[in-house]
C-alpha cells in the first residue's frame, strides 16, 4: 500500500500546512482584534492638550479623562509619577511593572495589550482601546482554513473510496453469479492493483466454471450410451451367457474408465498451477517408453522441457492412442526436435488423414467423427486433452498436413510459467 499511503500522507501535509498558515493568521486577528491600542503617538499628543495640569482638582481630571476616552477607548487611567490613582474610565489599569514596558505598550494580567503613556509632568497615562468583534477578515481566514481542511479531506477519501465502492459492487455481483462482473482500473496505485487482481481472480473463475459445466454436460451426454449399452448387456447376460455381450460390456466399461481418467486429468489441470509438480522432463525418452506401447517409430533428438511429467506422459499417451485409432494399421512415426526456447513434438500416420473442414475441430472435448461411437473410438478428449496440456506448458497442438496423405500433429511445448 505503499503509493496510497504517499498519496494520502502528502495529501495531509499540504493541507496541514495551508490550513496552519491561515489559522495562525486568522488567530493573530481573533487574538489583538478584542483589544487593540490605538496608535501610541497620537494618543500622547492627545493626552497632552486635553488633560488639565498636574496640580488641577480630581474632578476636572477626571472630566477630561472621560472626554479623552469617549471616542476611542474602553479603559483608561491615570496615575502619578508614583502610582497613585488620579482618575480613571472603567476600572482601574495597575500600573505595569517596568520590564513589562516595550516600546510604550504594556501587557496586563490578563495578557491582553494597554498603551502606557507618560506625560511631561510625570504623570502615567494607561490605556485600553475599545472592544470590538472579530474582523472580517480573521472570520474569513478562519473561514478558508476550515474549508481547504474539509475539501482536502473530502476529496482524497472520496477518492479512494469511490473506487474500493465500485470494487465492493462487482465483488457482490461476482458472488451473487454474475461470473462477467468486471472493475474499471483507475490510476497505478494499490486500489488500481487491487482491481486488477480481481478482475484476474474473476476471469479465472469465470473460465473455471464454465469449463466446468461445459465438460458436465458433454461427460453426461457421453456416459448416457456406454451406460445404456451396459444396462442391455446385463440383462442379456441374466438370460443366457453370451461370450460376445460380454465382450461388448468389456469394451463398454474400458470406455467409461478412459473417459473418468480423461475428466480426471482434465479436472487436475484446472486446479492452481502454482501447485503443479514441474521438473525438467527429457521428451525423446518419454515418447519411447510410450510408443513402445503401441509399437511406433521414434527419432529425433534428446530435448529437455520444464514441466508436470505425468501430464507429458498423457500428452504423449494420447497422441499415439489417436494414431493407432485412426491409423487403419498404418506405421506411425514420433519425432522430438529443438526449437528456439522450446521442444516440438510431431506424431504422424499414414491413415486416412482428417477432412479440412474438421482439423480443429477434433481439439474440441468429446467431439469425433462420424461413426466413431459406433466403432469404439476413443471418448472424444484425448485430443482436447493434449491441446489443454500444451497450451498448459506454454505451447500450442495443432494439425498440419502430411506429405504423401496420412494425419500429422504437432505440438511445440514452451515449458510451464510461460502460457
Amino acid at each position: 500500500m505503499r503509493r496510497l499511503y504517499i498519496q494520502i500522507f502528502l495529501g495531509l501535509i499540504v493541507m496541514m500546512i495551508l490550513g496552519g498558515a491561515l489559522g495562525s493568521w486568522a488567530w493573530r486577528e481573533l487574538r489583538d482584534s478584542g483589544t487593540r491600542p490605538p496608535l501610541h503617538s497620537g494618543l500622547a499628543r492627545v493626552a497632552q492638550r486635553v488633560l488639565p495640569p498636574a496640580g488641577a482638582p480630581r474632578e476636572q481630571m477626571q472630566t477630561a479623562l472621560e472626554d479623552l476616552a469617549a471616542p476611542l477607548l474602553n479603559r483608561v487611567t491615570l496615575r502619578s509619577a508614583d502610582g497613585k490613582l488620579l482618575a480613571a474610565v472603567g476600572e482601574p489599569l495597575a500600573m505595569p511593572k517596568p520590564e513589562r514596558v516595550e516600546g510604550g505598550v504594556v501587557r496586563l494580567p490578563d495578557g491582553s495589550p494597554a498603551a502606557m503613556i507618560v506625560l511631561q509632568d510625570g504623570r502615567v497615562l494607561i490605556a485600553q482601546g475599545v472592544r470590538r468583534g472579530p474582523s472580517r477578515s480573521a472570520l474569513g481566514a478562519l473561514g478558508a482554513a476550515l474549508l481547504v481542511l474539509a475539501i482536502g479531506a473530502y476529496l482524497i477519501s472520496r477518492r479512494i473510496t469511490r473506487r474500493l465502492e465500485r470494487l465492493q459492487q462487482r465483488v457482490e455481483a461476482l458472488g451473487q453469479g454474475d461470473l462477467s462482473a468486471r472493475v474499471d482500473i483507475d490510476g497505478k496505485d494499490e486500489v488500481a492493483k487491487l482491481a486488477t487482481s480481481f478482475n484476474a481472480a474473476a476471469a479465472r473463475i469465470e473460465s473455471l466454471v464454465r469449463a466446468q459445466r461445459d465438460t458436465l454436460a458433454a461427460a453426461s451426454h457421453e456416459l448416457r450410451s456406454p451406460l445404456a449399452r451396459l444396462s442391455m448387456a446385463v440383462e442379456l447376460l441374466q438370460r443366457a451367457p453370451r461370450e460376445d455381450v460380454a465382450e461388448r460390456a468389456r469394451r463398454d466399461i474400458a470406455e467409461l474408465d478412459e473417459l473418468i481418467d480423461e475428466l480426471l486429468t482434465a479436472s487436475r489441470m484446472d486446479a492452481d498451477p502454482r501447485n503443479a509438480p514441474a521438473a525438467d522432463v527429457e521428451l525423446l525418452s518419454l515418447a519411447a517408453e510410450e510408443a513402445a506401447r503401441v509399437g511406433a517409430h521414434v527419432g529425433g533428438e534428446s530435448c529437455s522441457v520444464h514441466g508436470d511429467a505425468r501430464l507429458l506422459r498423457r500428452l504423449l499417451r494420447n497422441l499415439l492412442e489417436n494414431a493407432r485409432r485412426y491409423a487403419a494399421g498404418s506405421e506411425i512415426d514420433v519425432d522430438v526436435e529443438a526449437i528456439p526456447y522450446g521442444v516440438r513434438v510431431r506424431v504422424q500416420d499414414q491413415g486416412p488423414g482428417v477432412p479440412p473442414a474438421e482439423r480443429e475441430r477434433i481439439f474440441e472435448p468429446f467431439y469425433r467423427p462420424a461413426g466413431a461411437s459406433e466403432t469404439g473410438k476413443g471418448v472424444g478428449l484425448g485430443l482436447a486433452l493434449v491441446r489443454r496440456i500444451a497450451r498448459h506448458h506454454g505451447g500450442e497442438a495443432r494439425y498440419v498436413e502430411r506429405q504423401g496423405g496420412g494425419a500429422c500433429i504437432e505440438v511445440d511445448l514452451h515449458g510451464m510459467g510461460t502460457a
